[in-house]
């Protein structure tokens, strides 16, 4: 059990690593194994109560893949955007069809905001 995490939350977390969208699991098949710039992701990461897609705690940096039910829960969004950054987390959002359609750019901005 992880210490620092609720163990509600981690148990959650498990279970959506079993249970990834299409979008999900094609970033992650680029991301996975310090693909990028030698910079090392992990999914599902539980930081608070929130449990974000993907997470390289070296460089702050949270990568959200969002899906149509996030057009319905923009408040919520912010917050938790809001509470990531206090954290002191660079956080950046893709729609699935981003991903599934425009991967290389997708690869690019975080590239560049790794770099940044």
């Amino acid at each position: 059990m992880h210490r620092r995490t609720d163990p509600q939350t981690y148990s959650f977390a498990r279970e959506l690593r079993k249970a990834q969208t299409k979008a999900e699991q094609t970033l992650w098949q680029v991301i996975r194994f310090k693909q990028i710039n030698g910079i090392r992701f992990r999914r599902q990461h539980a930081i608070g109560p929130y449990i974000v897609d993907f997470c390289s705690p070296s460089k702050k940096l949270i990568i959200e893949v969002d899906g149509g039910q996030h057009l319905e829960q923009k408040e919520y969004d912010a917050q938790r955007t809001e509470f990531l950054q206090s954290k002191g987390y660079r956080v950046l959002r893709f729609w699935n069809n981003d991903v599934m359609n425009n991967l290389e750019g997708v690869i690019q901005e975080i590239i560049q905001t790794i770099d940044f």
